[in-house]
């Protein structure tokens, strides 16, 4: 068992790589999601995505954005018109997330953009998630960086989302897989 390494991690690469702001920002941050977007309380919506607009987010007109969100860095986030954000999503994008016009990810669903350099040092490796317009994410997925879902996909609950997913299918799974079509031709499908 001798030969086989381990990292030392007091010798990772930090997680600031990926702040591309200053910390004060960052800590500003961190008390303004905890009590405008992670907060449990109903209240507005049009209040959440103000306050994440001012830390730079792009977010788009008519975007409901529920309770007792996260995001990691708002100004990597990038919405569409008329999006729905769902009870305890998780943006966790240490790079960029794009999310198109009409989409609605479900409550508990968890985005992350962020891995690691597991066979070397444990560097933070980034990579970018696009959620094309009319996508539905169902609830508590998985979406991992490097993943694009296609337009008007409906991704199944429980799914592990790594790669690309095709425009107007169903897919669901561990691994996922395709399930159908989202818009049958036929009106008895």
């Amino acid at each position: 068992m001798s030969d086989i390494p381990v990292i030392d991690l007091s010798k990772a690469p930090g997680e600031r790589a990926a702040w591309d702001r200053p910390a004060w920002q960052v800590y500003l941050w961190a008390i303004c999601e905890l009590i405008f977007i992670t907060n449990p309380w109903q209240i507005s919506s049009g209040l959440r995505v103000r306050v994440l607009r001012a830390f730079g987010a792009e977010i788009g007109s008519g975007v409901v954005f529920r309770p007792r969100t996260r995001v990691k860095f708002p100004w990597k986030l990038h919405i569409g018109d008329r999006s729905w954000i769902g009870e305890g999503v998780w943006f966790h994008n240490q790079d960029h997330v794009y999310v198109g016009h009409d989409v609605v990810i479900s409550q508990e669903t968890f985005l992350t953009t962020g891995s690691h350099a597991h066979r070397r040092d444990m560097a933070l490796v980034t990579r970018q998630i696009h959620v094309q317009s009319g996508a539905w994410i169902t609830s508590r997925c998985m979406i991992l960086g490097g993943s694009e879902i296609g337009r008007s996909t409906l991704i199944a609950p429980m799914s592990l989302v790594t790669g690309n997913v095709p425009a107007g299918e169903v897919w669901g799974g561990n691994p996922i897989a395709r399930l159908g079509p989202r818009f049958p031709r036929n009106v008895g499908e």
